[in-house]
This record gives C-alpha cells, structure tokens and sequence, in this order.
C-alpha cells in the first residue's frame, strides 16, 4: 500500500481562515458528522452485498429499491463529509475506517432469501435512523447550521424504513 509523501502546499489553512467555530467545538462536531458519515459508507456497502445476493419471489423489486437506496445513502454520505470540510474537519470514509468503527449486521456471502433481505434493512435502518438522531441535537449545540445534515439524514432513512418495513411478512 502505498502512502502520500508530505507536501507543504497540502498543510491546513491557518486557523483564521476556519469558519468561526472553537477548535474543540469544531472537532466535536466533525466528530459527530464522521460517526454519521462512517454509517452512510456502511449501508452503502451493506446495501450493495444484499443487492448482489438477494433472491426469491421479490428479487426484482428489491434489487432496484436497494439500487436507489445506496444512491441515496452515497448522496447523503458526501452531504456530510462536504458539510465537516466546510466546517474545517476533514472526514475520513475510507474502507479501513468503516471497516473499524461501523456498527453493522454481517450478512453471509451467498444467496439470501427476499423476506431476510427485508428484515436486514428493516433492523439495520431503524437502528441507524436513531443513532444518528440522536446526534442531532449535540450539532444543533455546537454548530446550528450543521444540525440541518442529520435532519436530512434521518428523513430520508426513515422514509426508506417506512418503504422497506411494509414489505415485512406477518
């Protein structure tokens, strides 16, 4: 694996130039949109193995709803990580830090029946929805105009949990 070598025009800008947040109420709320950003990576990745593998009598219809899911997820992904820049942190989505600090359900590589697909997302939605709720007041603390990005997170995977949890069998 290979590393960049250190460049001095890559250095930060200096701290005046940072919108005017404190370095820890900056690094806080970075903080906070990193752990939501890590989450959005990790659905995508999710959605995109039940998408390959999901089969049974829904396949077509789940396999385009998890289609426009992950677009969705990948969308919102670079709302965050483009709203902790704006905010003078710098997000990390890379594969070993989703693979380190996300918090999902491992599926089985293999086939895996419509209704499981459906109860996966229905549990992996719903859990995601309320961690990331959970954060939003803390940004609305630390940083008001940073709080509408996890309000539009959880809109939009509550709406997907809505869509998904219907297709749940009695």
């Amino acid at each position: 694996m290979s590393t960049l070598q250190h460049d001095p025009a890559l250095e930060p800008p200096p701290l005046g130039a940072l919108p005017p947040l404190g370095s820890s109420r900056r690094d806080e709320a970075g903080m906070q949109m990193q752990e939501t950003l890590v989450e959005l990576v990790g659905l995508a990745l999710l959605g995109k193995q039940l998408h390959w593998s999901v089969t049974g009598r829904f396949f077509r219809s789940l396999h385009l709803q998890l289609d426009e899911m992950i677009d969705a997820w990948r969308e919102l992904g670079d709302t965050v990580a483009e709203r902790s820049v704006a905010i003078g942190f710098i997000p990390d989505g890379q594969a070993g830090t989703v693979a380190r600090d996300a918090s999902f359900i491992s599926v089985e590589r293999g086939v895996i029946e419509d209704h499981l697909v459906v109860r996966t997302l229905t549990h992996q939605l719903a859990e995601t929805a309320e961690r990331i709720r959970s954060r939003m007041s803390r940004l609305g603390e630390l940083d008001p105009p940073s709080e509408d990005v996890p309000v539009e997170v959880v809109r939009t995977l509550e709406e997907q949990l809505w869509m998904i949890r219907v297709q749940q069998s009695s």
